[in-house]
């Protein structure tokens, strides 16, 4: 997320959560011992232990995308006096309507049909009861993301990580896919950790991040969604925009960027998002 932001303005840090990226151990290493405190109240606890082993009074800025967006608000929530601002793209609000959209009722399959067959047909070619299965696609995946076959892990994850990357560009790049889909130590964590959170509803109880927004009035948010993003719905950036200004929230803006989905690399995207970084420099310097 670097290119989000200019190196001559911002002090850029950035952290693998648990169980990821280079945290240790990554869950294509140690899946059981990935998952321990994997939760979103430990990660909050994480950011704000970072904050201070790092000597920082204050964030001036934290961004979050996607399910970093829900981190990113339940840290704010949490620790509302140790920022400043927020950048959040791709809304993702852990509402049961959100993840059931996503993961159970088919809600993707209108603009993408090919992909939300893929992922189901994976379950069920793999499946010794799918009349069992089928109401519960989240919980056969994470039965074969955990199973002790490794052949089985590696599938299971390829099948679930491809659906979700075939319906975040507006333009698929093979080659994105094929890096995701060729490196076990990225592909693994994608997956389990998703099914992990989403079977959990994130660690948040429901409605929290919306009811509890109040204790973020005073933070600058800056939110930018792609308009064709049908992995989060733009409704969720919508919902969290009306809350914040209902709340008497003073600096709020939601840029809509048309002809982007949902990927962090659309340039549509990345241009709204540096944008934002920039006019939320100038603001926190006043």
């Amino acid at each position: 997320e670097r290119r989000f932001f200019d190196p001559a303005i911002y002090k850029i840090v950035i952290f693998d959560q648990r169980g990821s990226g280079k945290s240790i151990p990554n869950a294509s290493d140690d899946l059981e011992k990935s998952l321990v405190g994997n939760t979103t109240p430990k990660l909050v606890e994480d950011i704000d232990k970072l904050r201070r082993h790092l000597k920082i009074e204050k964030w001036g800025l934290v961004l979050g995308g996607s399910w970093g967006s829900t981190l990113a608000l339940a840290y704010a929530e949490t620790y509302p006096n140790d920022l400043d601002a927020l950048l959040l793209r791709g809304v993702f609000l852990f509402g049961p309507d959100e993840i059931d959209y996503l993961f159970s009722n088919g809600g993707t399959f209108g603009q993408n049909p090919q992909a939300w067959e893929t992922y189901c047909r994976y379950i069920q070619d793999t499946s010794k009861d799918w009349d069992r299965e089928q109401k519960n696609l989240l919980g056969a995946y994470w039965d074969r993301l955990t199973s002790n076959d490794c052949s089985v892990r590696e599938a299971a994850a390829a099948a679930f990580v491809g659906y979700e990357l075939s319906i975040s560009k507006t333009y698929i790049d093979p080659a994105i896919v094929e890096k995701y889909l060729g490196t076990p130590s990225i592909l693994i964590p994608f997956a389990v950790m998703e099914v992990h959170y989403m079977l959990n509803n994130g660690f948040l109880r429901r409605g929290q991040l919306l009811d509890c927004i109040g204790t973020i009035k005073h933070v600058r948010v800056a939110i930018c969604h792609g308009r064709g993003d049908y992995v989060c719905q733009p409704q969720s950036a919508w919902r969290l925009h009306q809350a914040l200004k209902e709340v008497g929230c003073e600096y709020v803006e939601l840029e809509f960027v048309s002809g982007a989905g949902h990927s962090d690399s659309e340039p549509g995207l990345v241009d709204a998002m540096v944008r934002a970084s920039d006019k939320l420099a100038i603001e926190l310097k006043s």
